[in-house]
């Protein structure tokens, strides 16, 4: 059933990000947040304290939680599958912060679970929803490049550790720049051109060892286990290819980048791991670059948890599903793949069309 009225919210994970979620869905009036729980329930009664939010604990006051109807599932990627199969089987739609999984059988599981209960699944990211991609999108879709026919993407960093206060995870397995940073990029290609076919791609690690630059562990040392240096070419079922960079061993200061090149100009699209940002474009026509500005919705993440919200209540398709995250999933695997085995490699999942946003799409609207 559709049902009636707010949504039921709750929140398991505590961390970082935790606020990013709760600074927007604590005030978007078609959710309500319930609870929030945590493995370390201290963490959950202070952003509980922090967010006026009523019940707060371990992770079981979120999963037994009967005024609940989204899980919002926060925690680290290794526990990403076990919290939301978890919720899943507890009753509940679950919003899953990326990546949806660590490899290929344990997000298949996870698919066919929710789908043997009528479980919704939504990921992050869902930055997407944004106004800078979504008026991309829009001209993408109405020609003003002409035919899209390849992408160039860029984020070069020098890693998080120097303002993380717990970095060590994300140069781990699950992490690193590709399962970090790559999801925006990737799912922000399959918006513009649909499915990826096959990828190639090349990695490497700078140091094996980084050190934490702030907080209580300033100073500490921590293994680094996965490549901290991307170069990945990709091949969409639709034919347009793209080149991507994706690294925490740059220094450059390079703003990130998405430029799609189309048969009569360029596109330049704003940062995907941002909801704003201007778009520059460049004809055939043109002497030099153009800005437009964005149209749409700037609020930050969480957007996907309202737009998932809003579908359950009007029983229609969600637009950040589990079937795209996995799909995404199922690529950067494929790219570990291809840097271990020196050969391109092809997916095994394919994804659905998914219908941009009306231009006035609202978060902050009440419409339940």
């Amino acid at each position: 059933m559709a049902g009636t009225g707010k949504v039921g919210v709750g929140i398991i994970g505590a961390g970082v990000i935790s606020t990013q979620y709760l600074d927007n869905l604590t005030r978007f009036p078609d959710v309500q947040v319930h609870a929030i729980g945590d493995l370390f329930p201290e963490a959950a009664k202070a952003r509980a304290e922090q967010y006026g939010i009523a019940e707060h604990g371990a992770p079981d006051v979120v999963l037994n939680h009967p005024d609940i109807e989204i899980v919002v599932n926060l925690t680290i990627p290794a526990a990403h599958v076990e919290v939301a199969t978890q919720a899943v089987n507890s009753g509940k739609h679950v919003w899953s912060e990326k990546p949806f999984s660590m490899d290929r059988p344990s997000g298949q599981e996870l698919l066919a679970l929710a789908a043997a209960k009528g479980i919704r699944l939504g990921c992050a990211p869902d930055t997407f929803l944004g106004a800078g991609l979504q008026t991309a999108r829009r001209m993408l879709e109405r020609g003003d490049i002409g035919e899209p026919q390849s992408a160039l993407t860029l984020m070069q960093s020098p890693g998080p550790e120097s303002w993380h206060p717990n970095p060590a995870f994300l140069f781990q397995e699950g992490a690193g720049p590709l399962f970090d940073i790559g999801p925006y990029y990737l799912t922000a290609l399959v918006q513009f051109f649909g499915s990826i076919a096959r990828v190639g791609a090349f990695g490497s690690r700078s140091r094996l060892t980084r050190t934490i630059g702030s907080g209580p562990k300033a100073g500490e040392e921590f293994d680094v286990t996965v490549p901290t240096h991307v170069s990945a070419i990709a091949e969409f079922a639709s034919g347009q290819t793209s080149q991507s960079i994706w690294s925490f061993d740059s220094f450059s200061g390079r703003p990130p980048l998405i430029e799609i090149t189309g048969t009569e100009g360029v596109l330049s699209v704003p940062d995907p791991n941002m909801f704003d940002g201007e778009i520059g474009i460049r004809t055939r026509d043109d002497e030099d670059w153009r800005t437009v500005p964005s149209v749409g919705s700037t609020d930050s993440r969480g957007a996907g948890v309202l737009e998932m919200a809003r579908a359950i209540r009007a029983d229609r398709p969600h637009r950040a599903p589990g079937e795209q995250a996995f799909h995404v999933v199922d690529a950067m695997t494929a790219i570990t793949e291809s840097i271990d085995q020196k050969r391109f490699v092809d997916l095994e999942s394919s994804v659905a069309p998914i219908p941009p946003l009306p231009e006035d799409w609202d978060p902050t609207a009440e419409t339940l």
